[in-house]
């Protein structure tokens, strides 16, 4: 089984593979940011496209999960198979990578991994890239098939339960201003602090440099929580940066985990939703 986590160095000690296949799951827009190297892919990459390919198109959200119809016809398109092992990576370091490696964890393929510190940490150490293509590939199309567990993901329904039941530690990726309501939401009409009784651990501080900090470091940050072993939903502004907690915490906890897949997105638009300002 592959580890959930790779270094390059192991990416390049199994680039001869037979099943690998590098998906390439950088987010061409992300504010504020801009990647160390805009213009390049890992060598054969293929283009993981979360925010149109791989995202519900009947969803007023954004980024929210595609049917299992929808993602195995896509995926099939990449040539994935059922016996792929897929290593995605993002040109941020760690950003949208754990976003698309947590959907093909909850459609059912184990097979997959996360390269820490993405196209920076690849390029930079002198292994094989190549300019983004011009015009989209074409692959023979795959035999991979989505199996929906609905157990890693969570909706607003269940949300809205737990603030009552408690039986769940939430976890919010975003910054601590937004967490705390005393920075603007950067969408439109959004209203501004987080889930009643949620907890937050900004996804920036189990990052440096592009790699997730050291599993001690990591263990720290999580214990910190006082989640015990309670179950684990992590939430974010729109479902992109909950999964960096979700790969994080999966080097480290055994807790059961979920994403709650609309996150602030789905619940600061709701007026009749409660919300906290600390």
């Amino acid at each position: 089984m592959i580890p959930s986590l790779v270094s390059v160095t192991w990416l390049k000690e199994h680039l001869k593979d037979e099943n690998l296949i590098i998906l390439d799951a950088s987010i061409k827009s992300v504010s504020n940011v801009q990647p160390e190297f805009a213009k390049f892919q890992i060598k054969e990459a293929r283009f993981f496209d979360i925010k149109k390919t791989f995202s519900n198109p009947l969803s007023n959200l954004p980024n929210t999960l595609p049917n299992a119809k929808q993602f195995t016809i896509e995926a099939q398109k990449l040539g994935i198979h059922k016996n792929s092992l897929l290593v995605i990576y993002d040109n941020l370091g760690v950003y949208s990578s754990p976003r698309a490696w947590w959907m093909f964890k909850t459609m059912g393929h184990q097979q997959v991994a996360v390269l820490n510190g993405g196209l920076s940490a690849w390029k930079n150490a002198g292994f094989a890239c190549e300019t983004l293509p011009k015009q989209k590939r074409q692959y023979s199309l795959g035999n991979f098939e989505a199996n929906l567990n609905h157990s890693l993901v969570k909706n607003q329904e269940e949300i809205l339960a737990n603030i009552t039941t408690q039986k769940v530690v939430v976890i919010d990726a975003r910054s601590k201003g937004r967490f705390d309501g005393v920075l603007k939401e950067p969408r439109k009409n959004m209203r501004s602090g987080h889930i009643p009784n949620s907890k937050n651990l900004p996804y920036k501080t189990l990052l440096k440099d592009g790699k997730f900090l050291s599993k001690e470091k990591l263990k720290t940050l999580f214990n910190n929580l006082n989640i015990k072993n309670k179950p684990l939903i992590f939430t974010c502004g729109s479902g992109i940066t909950a999964c960096i907690l979700f790969l994080a915490s999966q080097q480290i906890l055994n807790n059961e985990k979920a994403i709650y897949d609309g996150s602030w997105a789905d619940w600061g638009q709701n007026k009749l939703l409660p919300i906290e300002i600390s």
